[in-house]
């Protein structure tokens, strides 16, 4: 063999061998992700610190501490202010002796922004904050408490042994055009969202599929919402989440080991998906996290 085609061999190799993380490297890239999820997850806006999900009636609804408001928050001031919802649009007014803020300013009226946008407007009260939601045609508020029971008794994530054989590099099938899937969720409604392909992998001899959807018009990143035979078991009993870059050059990287819970995993005020059964696979994904110690409300 020419010593051309021996370098072009060794050059084939190290670029094979490139195209997968170093396993030292890459448990350091697990466990750097499992530390910003851990710190989001604990912020004192993180989802455990979620108390409350109120949806607003149309017209008028009065809110704050006193029993006779629409919307009673216990922390709240007894007339904290007036949410009013019409033709869509959701305003509010505070009480001038409220002491609330909104987006931290010492503002009396606001028209409310969203989730939908990155910064929803913000009313914050005390150790208490609320913005508005929209979940399948209904708008509400989610309520969120710094000093939370769920936050301060946190009793920590539990996770799979970093495994490098679960960062699987699936091929990747484009649908032209992309499908829909329709994805349930807690609320009992079932929203329809486009797929924009499958994953297609092999694992224990046998040969997988996993949906992914795509969360809005603009999304750029592939969201997983999966169950596979550790569910009820292992891991949370709804599925976990998963998010995979963009595919390229026909593959996905599919790394379980970033597999985690959803929201309602902490909290029974969270508006989550649900794993359909589309996308609920036949091997055990032991991978990820595991389930919370207080799991399955």
């Amino acid at each position: 063999m020419s010593k051309s085609a021996v370098w072009l061999i060794a050059a084939i190799v190290a670029g094979s061998a490139a195209a997968a993380p170093d396993p030292a490297a890459h448990a350091g890239e697990i466990e750097a992700w499992r530390a910003k999820r851990l710190e989001r997850l604990q912020s004192p806006t993180g989802w455990l610190s979620l108390v409350g999900l109120e949806w607003l009636k149309p017209g008028r609804n009065t809110i704050g501490g006193a029993a006779d408001n629409d919307i009673v928050l216990a922390k709240a001031p007894p007339r904290l202010g007036t949410l009013t919802l019409e033709d869509g649009r959701v305003s509010i007014e505070l009480e001038a002796d409220a002491a609330a803020t909104i987006d931290g300013a010492k503002s009396l009226q606001a028209v409310l922004l969203d989730d939908s946008r990155e910064q929803p407007t913000m009313v914050a009260f005390g150790s208490v904050s609320f913005y508005l939601v929209e979940r399948s045609g209904r708008k509400g508020l989610r309520i969120k408490d710094s000093e939370a029971a769920t936050r301060t008794g946190f009793s920590g994530l539990d996770n799979y042994p970093i495994d490098p054989s679960w960062r699987v590099e699936a091929d990747w099938v484009a649908f032209d055009p992309p499908q829909s899937l329709g994805i349930p969720n807690v609320l009992g409604v079932i929203d329809t969202m486009p797929v924009p392909g499958k994953a297609v992998f092999e694992r224990d001899g046998k040969r997988h599929e996993l949906l992914p959807v795509l969360e809005s018009a603009d999304a750029k990143q592939l969201f997983f919402i999966f169950a596979d035979r550790t569910s009820g078991k292992e891991t949370y009993g709804a599925g976990r989440f998963l998010y995979a870059e963009p595919a390229q050059d026909g593959k996905v990287v599919l790394d379980f080991n970033r597999a985690y819970n959803p929201p309602c995993v902490f909290t029974p005020y969270a508006t989550c998906p649900l794993a359909p059964p589309e996308t609920r696979l036949s091997i055990a994904v032991q991978a990820g996290e595991k389930r919370y110690r207080s799991a399955d409300h």
